[in-house]
Formats: structure tokens, C-alpha cells, sequence
């Protein structure tokens, strides 16, 4: 199944990749300085730089990272990140986010 290209955040776009009730696979493309605000949820979520630059800040923490690097956000961590260089972030979700659906 083929899903939709929908708008995230202002120079963000989302689009699901595989997902069950168990797990969720998505793609966050960014535009360079575009932002993932500060937000939590209960989802596990690792995450997965297939391209760009990212600066993560992870629960008062500053994580640069770039392509071929991962971490992981534990469940109702506050963490958002800043676009450094535009590119793209392959993220899986523990269970599946109901609310991108």
C-alpha cells in the first residue's frame, strides 16, 4: 500500500511506509532550518538519518547527528530537532501512532 505525502510541520512532510497496530515505519523529509517542535508521546520511536544534518534535543540534551546515525526516544520523552541540512529521517514507532492515520 501506497500512503500520502502529508504536510508535518511548516518545510516538513510525513509519509507512513508500513505500519500495524504493533509498529509504524514513516519518513520525515525536511526542508534545511525547518523544525519537529518539542513534543512527547508514548510511543518508543527510534530514529534513523538516511540523509542531512539534524540537531536533536532529547529531554534537556543536544544530539547532532547525521547520515547513517540513529537513537532512540523512550516513551513521554520531550525531544524535537532543527534541520541543519535538508534531509530525511526514517522513524519507527512502538506501537503504531493512531493520530497519523
Amino acid at each position: 500500500m501506497t500512503y500520502p505525502i502529508v504536510a508535518a510541520d511548516l518545510g516538513v512532510t510525513r509519509q507512513i511506509l508500513a505500519e500495524n497496530p504493533d509498529l509504524m515505519v514513516v519518513a520525515f523529509r525536511f526542508e534545511g532550518g525547518a523544525e519537529g517542535k518539542l513534543h512527547h508521546h508514548v510511543h518508543v520511536q527510534s530514529t534513523y538519518v538516511e540523509s542531512g544534518r539534524f540537531r536533536f534535543h532529547m529531554d534537556g540534551v543536544d544530539h547532532d547527528i547525521g547520515p547513517g546515525d540513529s537513537l532512540i526516544i523512550p516513551s513521554n520523552i520531550t525531544h524535537g530537532c532543527v534541520c541543519l541540512e535538508a534531509g530525511t529521517l526514517i522513524d519507527t514507532f512502538t506501537p503504531r501512532r493512531d493520530d497519523f492515520l
